[in-house]
């Protein structure tokens, strides 16, 4: 089966998602496309799982971006998203042109020190997104 370009088989970014998940009571990580498509994903989440919640991933921002004008300003920019449930908190932050990062955590998560970390790992990714691939040495 072909990859989509946007979704390589290699995981090239996956240790970047892998180290956020360093911090205590955070379980995965995925980083996908606005159209729902699987860009990567932490080492504890299974390929398959994670391409699942990579398409309701992509359904939730969407949402959360159609009703931005509720906070006012009908031109305001969508940034992140935080869902609670019994079990824990799925965080969904904007993180580059057409790019979505999302966390789960537990309840006992610290949710500033989550989203502090999130805001860097957008940082980061922002330049391997927006970098082109090298594909040779320059001289």
């Amino acid at each position: 089966m072909n990859q989509p370009a946007h979704a390589p088989a290699d995981n090239k970014l996956g240790w970047m998602l892998d180290e956020t998940l360093r911090m205590p009571e955070t379980r995965y990580a995925i980083l996908l496309s606005a159209d729902g498509l699987l860009m990567a994903h932490s080492e504890r989440i299974g390929r398959d799982e994670a391409e699942r919640q990579a398409a309701g991933m992509s359904g939730l921002q969407s949402l959360a971006r159609g009703t931005a004008e509720f906070c006012g300003d009908p031109d305001t920019t969508w940034r992140q998203t935080v869902t609670e449930f019994d079990d824990g908190y799925v965080f969904l932050v904007a993180a580059g042109p057409g790019a979505y990062l999302a966390v789960s955590a537990t309840q006992r998560v610290d949710m500033e020190s989550v989203s502090f970390r999130l805001q860097e790992l957008v940082q980061r990714l922002g330049k391997e997104l927006t970098t082109p691939p090298r594909h040779g040495q320059v001289s």
